[in-house]
């Protein structure tokens, strides 16, 4: 693993598959939001929108107005 950033709080690692570890300063894993926020905080990450599914909805109403 090799260290990205380190910081009195905390230690980001990135694997060798690609993906983000961090560390607190007392040495221990953190995980779940705590990770993403840490992580996003130093712009490792990017946080994706959840998709709309009311295009197909939209489509359909106006079909039905259409006709």
């Amino acid at each position: 693993m090799e260290v990205v950033k380190q910081t009195k709080e905390f230690t980001v690692f990135k694997k060798r598959n690609g993906r983000y570890g961090v560390k607190n300063a007392s040495g221990k894993w953190v995980n779940a939001d705590d990770k993403v926020k840490v992580l996003l905080g130093e712009g490792l990450i990017k946080v994706a929108e959840p998709k709309k599914e009311e295009a197909p909805a939209e489509e359909a109403a106006a079909e039905e107005t259409a006709e």
